[in-house]
C-alpha cells in the first residue's frame, strides 16, 4: 500500500496541538495547502464527521472520520476514482512538548498510478501541514 509518514516535534502542550489539529474549519487561514474546508455536519468533530476539502492541484474530496481518540488521534478516509485514501493524525506527549505524526496511504485498483502522479505533492503537503500546525500551536492566536 503506497503511502508516507511525517513526524514533527512541537514546543507546545499536546492539548494545544490537538486544538489546532481538529479545528479543521480554520485550516484554510492557517495551512497554505488548504483552499477551503466545508463541514458537512454539525456538532463536535467526531467519528462520522465529514468535510469537503479543496486543495491546490488536487481534486475536491470528501473526508469522513473513521476513528477518533479525543485529545490524541483521528483517522479519516476519502474515496475517489478507484482509490481509497486514508490519513491519520496523531498527537503524543514529548519531552519538548508534543509530537505530531501525519500519515497518508492509498489503496485500490488505481492507487498505484495515482500515487506515482501525486507522491511528491503529497509529501510536500504533509510536511507543510505539519509545519503550519507547529507554527500555530507554538503561537497563540
Amino acid at each position: 500500500m503506497p503511502g508516507l509518514q511525517h513526524a514533527i516535534t512541537i514546543a507546545a502542550p499536546p492539548e494545544r496541538v490537538w486544538e489546532v489539529l481538529i479545528d479543521v474549519e480554520r485550516w484554510p487561514e492557517r495551512i497554505p495547502t488548504v483552499d477551503s474546508v466545508e463541514r458537512l455536519d454539525d456538532g463536535p468533530f467526531t467519528v462520522g464527521s465529514s468535510v469537503r476539502l479543496r486543495q491546490p492541484k488536487l481534486p475536491e474530496a470528501v473526508w469522513t472520520v473513521t476513528e477518533l481518540t479525543r485529545g490524541m488521534s483521528y483517522t479519516w478516509e476519502s474515496k475517489q476514482a478507484g482509490a481509497l485514501s486514508v490519513a491519520s493524525h496523531v498527537v503524543e506527549p514529548h519531552p519538548d512538548g508534543a509530537r505530531l505524526t501525519l500519515a497518508v496511504s492509498v489503496s485500490g485498483p488505481l492507487s498505484g498510478l495515482g500515487w506515482l502522479l501525486t507522491k511528491r505533492l503529497a509529501r510536500r503537503y504533509v510536511e507543510t501541514e505539519a509545519a503550519s500546525i507547529k507554527s500555530v500551536a507554538e503561537t497563540r492566536d
